[in-house]
């Protein structure tokens, strides 16, 4: 690649918003996509050791800033927008993450509450959006994730999600939590046969006789 194709390439990826795909940037600079990925290789060397790198997310190429510098612009992000999402609208993207496409009514059941409004929210962010639709009775909407959500998250596909078994307790935490629930929990104020035989009752009253009355 020559010098100005080359100055190019780095002033595309600077500008951008979101990942841009080799393809693209192969008929902007009128070279084959091979040649451009060549290009991305030797820029993504020459960033090593600076405070950004050029990072492959969402099938294309930006520049970002370097994890090790994460902690300097997590307080930068957060200091302009305290704005975050909720637990339950990070429960709820999670499950259409793993389960998409996925619609509100099978959302609602794992989670056991309505969803409408968490849902709603995570579409104004971008994050999720109308895929499908059940071809099933009511045609209800699907639901699954954007690009920018696997932008926000690093990823450059959804096969690069962590296997949802890792957040699964083994067998042996499953079976433990099953008999603590099956044979319930004593409330806190009672106490069992052994302390109540440790611990003394109250001290008897002493009875006094009642006065005899005149017949």
């Amino acid at each position: 690649m020559d010098a100005e194709r080359r100055r190019a390439l780095e002033a595309v990826l600077m500008v951008t918003t979101e990942p841009v795909p080799p393809q693209l940037l192969a008929q902007l600079l009128e070279i084959s996509v091979t040649g451009v990925e060549a290009a991305l290789a030797d820029l993504a060397e020459e960033c090593a050791g600076r405070g950004f790198v050029l990072e492959q997310v969402a099938g294309g190429y930006r520049f970002a800033s370097h994890p090790d510098c994460a902690p300097y612009v997590e307080r930068f992000v957060l200091a302009r927008e305290p704005t975050r999402l909720s637990g339950a609208a990070l429960e709820t993207l999670g499950i259409i993450a793993y389960k998409q496409p996925v619609s509100r009514a099978q959302i609602a059941v794992i989670r056991g509450v309505n969803v409408d409004g968490v849902v709603r929210t995570l579409q104004r962010r971008g994050l999720v959006a109308e895929v499908a639709r059940d071809p099933g009775p009511g045609n209800a909407v699907l639901f699954g994730t954007t690009g920018l959500f696997l932008e926000s998250l690093g990823l450059d596909s959804l096969g690069d999600l962590p296997p949802l078994g890792d957040f699964v307790p083994d067998a042996e935490v499953t079976e433990a939590l099953d008999a603590t629930l099956r044979s319930g929990e004593r409330p806190r104020h009672a106490r069992s046969p052994e302390e109540a035989a440790e611990q003394p009752g109250p001290e008897p009253r002493e009875e006094h006789p009642a006065p005899d009355r005149p017949t």
